[in-house]
Parts: structure tokens; sequence; C-alpha cells
């Protein structure tokens, strides 16, 4: 029997089968005989041993070499198998046709189809069996069959005519060439399809019919074989379904779990089941470093951090907030303070455990000090706590305490501080900061800019006149001893004088970030995973790129409403982020006003701190409307107080998709869902009715549209850019400010585009490297040669 994807496919099912329902059952030597038994008969394409009624189980106990009681007591479990080989295997011998019945001579017939003679014990196992004798077979086989004889099979059948209409459509397209080479349906099946798989000659007819079209592993083989059949180009055919991303069914993913199938069929060729097995692991290994993790040296090492869990979180403060005040970041894996230090740690995601009651009110009090409009009477600060900010802070106080918390034995390696000991004035003895910062450099394996932020945040604690700390010296009255790291007599210097201790700890921790900074690495580079953009003349021409391929491969919206219209949603976001450069939480926030209706007014939005798409009859295009107050950094010299308000260009049909999306498509994902106002919204299933987005829902669409549209796949030839990773909505930002850098070399008009300064700019966007510099300058002086 020939080895094709499907008799693999078949008998990994049958193996399961086995192992499921029959292993528990007999012995662990009778249930492997009787795999062994029924691999064979798919192998050998033979039925099981039959009987006029039923299996003959003499028969399979004997081929099984097992006892027949034995089996006979199991045989309702073995039956649902034998079942399925029998449907799937067709029969090597022809059964003789039945006479029909004479008039003339009505007792010549056999009663109740039995035989008119009384046959031997060896004719009648023969007659069970097939025709045994191969001369019997093959004259069983050339009997002419009545009828008119069926047309002979062409490998290459030559065309009728060689001149027609390009058609559009898959079913316009089969029924084109079939017509071209006189194939019936029929026909057609008889040529490609062998006799050992199991493709219906009715699934080509629902093919014609539109009814259906090919989706599984086996049905693309076949389709391969039409177009060789018909000597048309390779994926002729499957450039015209109405569903080309559709991800094949019917892979043969051994040890791999149902959910990570679903994730690997999408980025699988076709022909995976066809290769070597080399071949499929090659495939597996790439397509999950490159597409499924992204994998550089940070993911890895996030990857890994993620499964310790052991930070202090505070419910009613850090998570227990508004939806704007748990904006800390701009999108899962990428932080950044106001004034532009990067905080990237897997850890701020790994809150397990509550602060004890003491300790949460000190952070009340602290984030209330920093947060409040007005300072309590006493006290006085240096500098406001927005709401993202707080967030902020609150996770990487939350880190610190948990790290000193951890147990020393576990996975963590933590200090091992009682949770009723922990509080905030353990913050103003250098040996606990000293501690933590080699311990983070222990668990990286080197210095980053978090531990010197760590130490700014220590600095403005205890700074003099404004530290919240130095002004709460009743926290020293709750510190207890920690052997090796604060003695009873540190407790009761810093109780004497608690000043004293805190400028005793401001001169340590100066120097301490100085030292640090000196050395501090880069751990995560964002620019890694737009690299390839990055390096192209026209950075958005090259993220452009991503956006056709979703129009390339957007599906038949009459067939497929919700996959069309995620399709359309999927190239919104990344035109709407092109245009626009917002942030993440700023473009999910993002409302609609249906064209024709009332629009908020500017007020509205103030209060909401959110914008608004919107139709505008006066520039007679769509509007972006955002308050200053709605940006992180809203008091950047770039807004000036006012409000963001931009037209979306009509260009690349922008305009058609936009109506498109908020005249059908937001119905089909919403599914009767409450709206909830945002132009972006989830696809509302059985599991999930919220069709909101919140940050890390938004990323994971974002991210998702890179792996299937935006990733070259050399397997697949799916993929607009090859060499580049999964990313979240933030890195646009990146593309926009370098690209405008690489055009006209000005940091003050790529802040422009980012709604920023050039500063930020500067130092996080954009990539300008010296090279470009010296291309910029080159290009404006040749234009003096050129013009000689």
């Amino acid at each position: 029997m020939p080895d094709t994807s499907h008799t693999k496919l078949f008998a990994r099912k049958i193996s399961d089968f086995c192992r499921l329902r029959i292993d528990p059952v007999l012995p662990p030597q009778e249930s492997a005989r009787i795999r062994t038994f029924l691999l064979h008969l798919i192998a050998g394409s033979v039925t099981p041993p039959r009987k006029l009624r039923g299996y003959d189980w003499e028969e399979i106990a004997l081929q099984c070499g097992l006892d027949e009681k034995a089996l006979w007591n199991v045989k309702a479990t073995i039956e649902p198998a034998l079942d399925a080989i029998t449907r799937n295997t067709k029969p090597l011998a022809v059964r003789p046709a039945i006479a029909a019945p004479s008039r003339k001579n009505p007792t010549s017939v056999p009663r109740r189809g039995r035989p008119s003679k009384q046959l031997s014990k060896d004719e009648r196992s023969e007659g069970r069996r097939g025709v045994a004798d191969p001369s019997k077979r093959k004259a069983a086989m050339d009997r002419q069959k009545p009828g008119q004889k069926p047309r002979a099979i062409e490998e290459f059948p030559e065309p009728l005519f060689q001149q027609w209409i390009e058609p559009t459509s898959f079913p316009e397209a089969l029924e084109l060439h079939m017509r071209r080479h006189g194939d019936s349906y029929w026909h057609l099946h008889r040529a490609v399809v062998r006799d050992d798989e199991n493709l219906d000659r009715s699934t080509i007819r629902h093919w014609l019919q539109g009814s259906k079209a090919p989706r599984s592993a086996a049905s693309m083989e076949v389709l391969a074989r039409i177009e060789r059949r018909y000597r048309l180009p390779a994926e002729y055919f499957k450039a015209k379904l109405p569903h080309q991303t559709r991800s094949t069914t019917g892979h043969m993913l051994e040890d791999i779990s149902a959910a990570e199938r679903r994730r690997l069929a999408w980025h699988l060729p076709d022909d995976f089941n066809m290769r070597s097995r080399e071949s499929q692991e090659e495939i597996l290994e790439w397509v999950r470093r490159v597409i499924i993790n992204g994998s550089t040296d940070y993911r890895r090492y996030q990857a890994a951090a993620m499964k310790q869990r052991y930070a202090i979180r505070f419910p009613g403060i850090a998570y227990g907030q508004s939806e704007t005040t748990k904006e800390s970041c701009q999108d899962r894996y990428e932080r950044y303070d106001d004034d532009g230090a990067s905080f990237t740690d897997p850890d701020l995601m790994s809150g397990v455990i509550d602060a004890p009651p003491a300790l949460a009110m000190e952070m009340a009090e602290l984030i209330r000090f920093k947060t409040a409009t007005l300072t309590a009477f006493g006290l006085q600060r240096n500098g406001v706590w927005d709401e993202e900010t707080a967030s902020q802070k609150v996770e990487h106080l939350g880190l610190m305490f948990g790290a000193l918390a951890a147990h020393p034995q576990g996975p963590v390696r933590g200090y091992g501080v009682p949770h009723k000991h922990l509080t905030f004035g353990l913050l103003v003895f250098p040996s606990i900061w000293d501690w933590y910062v080699q311990w983070r450099e222990r668990r990286r394996g080197f210095y980053t800019a978090w531990e010197v932020d760590m130490l700014r945040i220590s600095l403005a604690l205890t700074r003099k006149d404004t530290g919240w700390l130095r002004q709460h010296p009743h926290l020293a009255s709750r510190v207890r001893p920690i052997e090796g790291l604060v003695s009873q007599r540190d407790i009761e210097r810093a109780q004497a004088d608690w000043d004293d201790a805190c400028d005793i700890y401001f001169k340590h921790a100066s120097s301490r970030a100085k030292e640090i900074q000196r050395v501090a690495r880069v751990h995560r580079d964002p620019f890694e995973p737009i690299m390839p953009v990055l390096e192209a003349d026209s950075p958005v021409g090259e993220y452009r790129k991503i956006t056709e391929e979703i129009l390339r491969l957007m599906p038949d919206e009459r067939l497929y409403r919700r996959s069309a219209a995620e399709a359309v949603r999927s190239f919104l976001m990344l035109r709407f982020g092109l245009h626009l450069g917002l942030r993440q939480k700023n473009l999910r926030q993002l409302m609609v006003c249906e064209r024709g209706k009332l629009a908020r007014s500017e007020r509205q939005f103030a209060d909401m701190k959110r914008g608004e798409l919107r139709w505008s009859e006066r520039d007679c295009g769509w509007e972006v409307l955002i308050p200053a107050v709605a940006f992180k950094n809203a008091n950047s010299s770039f807004f000036g107080s006012k409000p963001f308000r931009l037209i979306l260009p009509n260009l690349g049909g922008l305009y058609d998709h936009i109506e498109a999306y908020i005249g059908r498509h937001r119905e089909t994902l919403l599914k009767g869902a409450p709206d909830p106002g945002t132009f972006f919204i989830k696809t509302v299933k059985a599991t999930s009715r919220d069709a909101s987005y919140d940050q890390n829902t938004f990323y994971e669409a974002w991210r998702l549209t890179i792996q299937r549209y935006g990733i070259y796949n050399p397997y697949t030839g799916r993929g607009a850019i090859s060499g580049i990773l999964p990313q979240g909505p933030h890195n646009v930002r990146d593309v926009l400010a370098t690209h405008i850098l690489k055009q006209t070399g000005s940091y003050e008009q790529a802040s422009y585009a980012i709604q920023d300064t050039p500063d930020m700019v500067a130092h996080h966007y954009g990539r300008f490297l010296p090279q470009d510099k010296a291309a910029l300058a080159a290009r404006i002086l040749n234009q003096v040669w050129e013009a000689a």
C-alpha cells in the first residue's frame, strides 16, 4: 500500500484508539498484538476477516495469537476499530454479480441468496475472505462490466482550446479547466484520487458548486495533482481560494497538544505530511523559534523569569483602579517612565502574594502623597506622579519587597524576610538596596538601567525636605532586625537620628547609581524585532507591505464574514498606527462616531481622557481628535495644551475599509454583545462577551497580525518581510521616527510624527546611524555634481 498522508493519519488514529480504549481492558502484551494486527490490516489495505454475519473472531484470534474466549469478551471494544478499517479499505476482489431471477425457471434462483449447492469448508472460507486464487482474482477483475466503458485516463490530457478569460474565483477556475480538458468531476476523481484515499467524488462536485473549499492536507494534495494534470502553475488554484489564510487541517503532529497544533497549523506548508521526518522537524523548529516565540536573548530570559512568581501585590492600589489608572505601559513588554527611562521586566506580571495590611497602608499613603492635588499640611514634595507613573512605581516596589520575602532555597533565591516584617522603613538602609541590586544582577547576569532607576526612586524618597521617607520618621519603629542585612544597632541608630540615616543612604545611593550606570548593559534591544524595516531606505514603505499582504490574503466576505471582519480590523490597526503614530493606549481607546451622527465635544473627551474618529464635513474626511490630557506626555511642548487633530488621508482604499468596518464588520465582531463604543473591538465569543480591548489583548492582536501577515515564511510563501520578529504596536513609532530621520535628518520633524520631543526621539525612538547621516549629507552634496 502506498505510504500516503491519509494512511499515516489513519494509522495514527487507530493507534490512539488502541491506547485509549483497548489498553485499559487488556494486558499490555495482548493489546500490543491487537494494535499490530490492526496496523497490519491498514498497511496491507486488507479488510478484517468476516463471516456471513459479523467478524470472524476465531480467525482474528488466530492471527493475533490470542485466546478466542479472551478476545470474545472485549469484542465490543475492538469492533469500532474494525468498522473504521472496513470503511476506509477498498476490497481487493470484485464480488461476482448475482444473476437476475428468471421468470421461466424461478427455482434456479437460490433462496435468500444462499448457494444452490452444498459448499465444502474450504470453499466457504474462500468465499468469506474473497477470491484466494490469483488466477480467479484476475478473472474476476477483468470481467466485463455492463454499460458504456469508462474513458481511458490520460496523465496529461490535451486541452480543447487554448485561450480563455481568467476567472477570479476558485469554482469558476476549476470548472473552466475541467471543461478545457473535457473532464467531468467523476472522471477527474478517477484520474487524481488514488484507490487507497478517501476523498469522495462528491467533494469535487461541492468545489464546483462553491459550497465547499479545500482545507485539509489531503485535499490540498489532490488540488496540486489537478494543477499538474492540467499543466498549470503551482498553487494556481490555491491563489483563488476564498480564504487563502485559513489554516490547513490534518497535519500529522505527534506528541503535540491540541492548543499548540492550532497555533502551528497556520504556519505549516500544505505538503507537510509528505515531507521527510528531518524536514518536518526543521519546519517545526523554525516556526516555534521565529514566529511563535520570536526568540531573542531577552525573550528567552523573559519566558524563564515569568515562571518564577514572587512579587508582592497591592490589590487596592495597583490592581483595583480604573482602566485608565492601569495604563502604566505602552504594551505588555515595553515600559517607559515619564523621563524616558526604560522599564522592561517580565516580573511585573508575576505578583501572587498580597501585601500585609501594614505595608499596604504605607503604600497607600505614599501614593496619596505623590498623586494628590494638594499635599497634606506639614508635608512638602517635589513633583507629582500621574496615574500611569504611580501604578508603575507600585509594581516596581512590589517586586523589591517580593524578592526580600521570597524563600532563599526556592527558585527565586530571595532573602526570606517574614511578610509581617516588610516595611518602607527598610528602604533607608544601604545594605537592603545593595542586596537587591546584586540579587538582580545575579538573576539576569548583568546590570541594566532598571537598577539605576530603582536607586533614583529611593533617592527621591530620601531627598532632604521633600522626600516622603524622610518626612515619616515613625516608620523606623516598624523595622525589625534581619540577620545579615539590618542589625539591632542599625535600627537604634536610625531611630535616634532619622535625618542622619536618610543623609547616609542618600550619599550611598548617589554613588551606587553612578557605578551601576557605568557598567549597565541593554538587555532588550527595542529595535531588534523590526531591524530589517529600520535598515530599509523607506522604513514606512517597508512596513506598509504588511498591510498589502493583508489585502492580498483577504477572505471572501460572502463566505467568511467573521474572518473578513478580523482581517479588515488588522489592516486598519496597522494603517492607523502608521498614519497617527499613537501610543497603544490612545489607539486602543479611540472612540468612533458614525458618519452623519453628532460628535462629542472636546470637553467630553477631556473628561474621558480619550479621543474619537469622526467625519469632518469641513474637510470632507475622517478626522481623529484627541485631547492633550489623554496623552502620557500631556505637558510636553508638542501639545501646548491644545488637542491633537489629524485628517486621515484617503490613500490605498483607507476610507473604503473604514466605512466597511463601521458599517458591517463591527456588527459581525460584536455578535449582539454590548458595544463599548471604541473603534477597535475584539471578536465576541462564547467564552468572552466583553468586546473592549485591554493592554494585553490589544498587544496580542497586533502581535498575531505580525505573525500571520508580517513575518515571511519560506515554507508557505506567506508573509511580507523577511527577518522581522513578532512585535507590539509601540514599534510602529520607531518606524515613523526613523523614516523621517532618514528622509530629513531632523529630530524635530521626527518628533512631530509621534507627538513627542526631539530629545525623546534621539534617545529612544530614532535609529539614525552615522552611515545614514553621511548618506543624507552626500545626497545633498551630490546634487551639485548632478547639476553640472
